[in-house]
């Protein structure tokens, strides 16, 4: 055998050979896939707000009267029931003011009385009496007044509350007007929160379902308050630099625990009835827009544009973009593009939440 025809054999075997490959060769198949289709259920969100507590009355307790101060009677941080002796102003002034004019008053009263018997025999005018009649009234009204004024100088707690840090000591002169110390009542708490416009209005929508108007407190240490809240107020201006509006809610204090001036984390839970979610996983995002791949029914992938309402998680719940009964791709999100024909497995409703561990209510 020459060498030529040597080399006309290798080629045919060659040629045989690749047939026999290609008849072999099993067709390629479609890459498969795990899908799921939109969840439906009632569940809630919640938000949270940065909140300033403040006691429900909280005032500055001053001097009404210049003088020194004679006795204190309560320490910083006493709890004082209401009417309790707080401060009281040396009353050595005024108790001489007051003797003073009790002193007018009496002598203003003979002469009425001796203007009177005059009166009665016709010795002096009617418009006389009436005159020693006058005098004896603003005398009357100087002795109230100089009673009032000593009545300044014992200072008397107006509500029961808690007391604040002294700013006399026995001693002190003070002046008319002069702080003395700050009184709390914290029987009950105002917070307050602010809410950005959208969920001021998302709020107001709303206003009728109960829920939606109780509130919860995050304390700083990072435990819930045992004490439910309730949205009762809401100013009447926006912020226009922030775009906030201010909440007000009402907190019970029995145990007195919280104080003014703490801060700590307002808690407001948004319900959502019957509301369309999808997991995480199953969304990517280009150019801050959300999309998922969905299936149509030749099982080829279409890239669909979603809007997200609300996030929880390992979930989004679905405002635009889909249906109920869509098939939606779950995993290689990133080894497959629009148009591409895959196949699915349909995992059930069910399996799909349990490994979500959603809680629904």
């Amino acid at each position: 055998m020459n060498k030529k025809t040597t080399v006309i054999i290798m080629l045919i075997v060659t040629v045989l050979g690749g047939c026999r490959q290609k008849e072999t060769a099993k067709p390629q198949e479609n890459p498969k896939y795990e899908s799921t289709t939109p969840l439906r259920g009632d569940t809630s969100i919640v938000k949270e707000y940065v909140c300033q507590i403040h006691a429900f009355r909280h005032i500055e307790v001053r001097a009404l009267e210049r003088g020194y101060v004679q006795n204190i009677f309560v320490d910083e941080g006493q709890s004082v029931h209401q009417g309790q002796s707080m401060f009281k102003i040396m009353p050595n002034i005024y108790q001489a003011e007051l003797l003073k004019a009790q002193a007018e008053a009496n002598s203003m009263n003979i002469e009425y009385l001796n203007t009177k018997g005059l009166a009665d025999q016709k010795i002096v005018s009617p418009n006389e009496l009436a005159l020693a009649k006058a005098k004896v009234d603003r005398a009357n009204a100087e002795v109230k007044l100089a009673e009032t004024h000593l009545g300044f100088t014992n200072i008397n707690a107006p509500f029961e509350g808690i007391m604040d840090h002294l700013d006399v000591r026995n001693g002190s002169l003070v002046e008319d007007g002069a702080l003395l110390t700050t009184l709390s009542d914290i029987s009950k708490l105002w917070v307050y929160f602010n809410v950005p416009e959208s969920e001021y209005l998302d709020f107001k929508l709303h206003k009728t379902e109960e829920a939606r108007a109780k509130v919860k407190l995050r304390m700083a240490n990072g435990q819930i308050y045992n004490q439910d809240g309730v949205i009762e107020t809401i100013e009447a201006d926006f912020d226009n630099t922030a775009g906030n509006i201010e909440f007000r809610a009402t907190f019970a204090n029995p145990d007195k625990l919280l104080r003014h001036g703490e801060t700590g984390t307002i808690l407001m839970t948004k319900p959502y009835k019957n509301a369309l979610m999808i997991p995480q996983r199953a969304t990517f995002e280009i150019l801050d827009k959300t999309y998922v791949y969905v299936v149509n029914d030749q099982g080829k992938l279409e890239q669909r544009l979603i809007k997200i309402e609300a996030e929880l998680p390992h979930l989004f719940i679905i405002k635009e973009g889909l249906k109920d009964g869509e098939k939606v791709l779950l995993d290689g999100l990133r080894k497959v593009h629009s148009g591409d024909e895959v196949e699915v497995e349909l995992l059930p409703e069910e399996k799909v939440r349990a490994e979500l561990q959603l809680y629904t209510e």
